[in-house]
């Protein structure tokens, strides 16, 4: 089968890259279960500080495949509804990995694409990148949690734009809003991700996890009880020897070492 995800490791990174070269890396259900599984690992490895999703050949990701899809008209309603199901449970491993996810966008994020690229914690994309949510120009909507995110990221005149209308959105746009990290030029957005993911594994591992998910969970908490959670997390994270070394190294005025 031609649509994979391959993984590799530059030092304490690992990198998941779409790759579907004769489909401009358009989605497969296998690949759903071979990211779960590796994001699982890199949960797991302590070696691995920050994880990167790109795509092959300078273009992020063309989202699913339509010829596929309409194979799917002619089988069981839960045929589709369980690969959605997976294509969630992805997106739901990217935002609950403890180590930082940053997605390397280069050519377009488009459909699930790009709902993948919301689910990263930090996105950096080429200058000429463009994403968009083009479900209604087939007649759908949008899965892997791409309203969910934009509802939530931006203003709900632009989130109901780029869904309702379809069209191409560039990079440039949603750098404005704060949605794109980090603007570079095209073709280095991979070479940028791996740069910021070394010096974010330069940092506490017990910090960055915990970060992450007081970020994820404050959307649902009302402000008390996220005080409880920042609480309880910071008493924890002062307890962790993460926080020994940090605190002794800035004393010190030395560069903190973390195992």
């Amino acid at each position: 089968m031609s649509a994979e995800l391959k993984s590799s490791r530059q030092d304490g990174t690992l990198v998941l890259t779409l790759s579907n070269p004769s489909a401009k890396n358009a989605l497969h259900p296998d690949m759903y279960a071979a990211a779960i599984e590796m994001l699982a690992i890199a949960d797991r490895d302590d070696s691995i500080r920050a994880v990167i999703l790109t795509g092959a050949d300078n273009f992020f990701c063309a989202g699913g495949n339509l010829n596929r899809l309409l194979e799917n008209r002619s089988k069981d309603r839960t045929v589709q509804a369980d690969s959605i199901d997976s294509l969630n449970g992805w997106t739901d491993a990217l935002r609950n990995c403890s180590k930082p996810v940053i997605a390397a966008v280069e050519g377009a994020a488009a459909g699930a694409g790009f709902s993948l690229a919301l689910a990263c914690d930090l996105i950096v994309a080429g200058n000429s990148a463009k994403f968009v949510m083009a479900y209604v120009k087939v007649g759908l909507t949008p899965d892997g949690g791409g309203s969910w995110f934009l509802a939530r990221a931006l203003p709900r005149q632009l989130a109901t734009e780029i869904i309702l209308e379809g069209k191409p959105v560039p990079a440039s746009r949603l750098h404005d809003f704060g949605l794109v990290n980090r603007l570079v030029p095209d073709g280095t957005a991979l070479a940028a991700a791996l740069a910021w993911a070394e010096e974010l594994a330069a940092l506490s591992p017990n910090a960055s996890a915990r970060i992450k998910t007081l970020i994820t969970e404050a959307a649902g908490n009302s402000l008390h009880a996220h005080f409880e959670a920042e609480k309880h997390s910071f008493v924890d994270s002062l307890h962790h020897r993460d926080a020994l070394e940090g605190i002794q190294a800035f004393l010190e005025k030395r560069k903190a070492t973390y195992k």
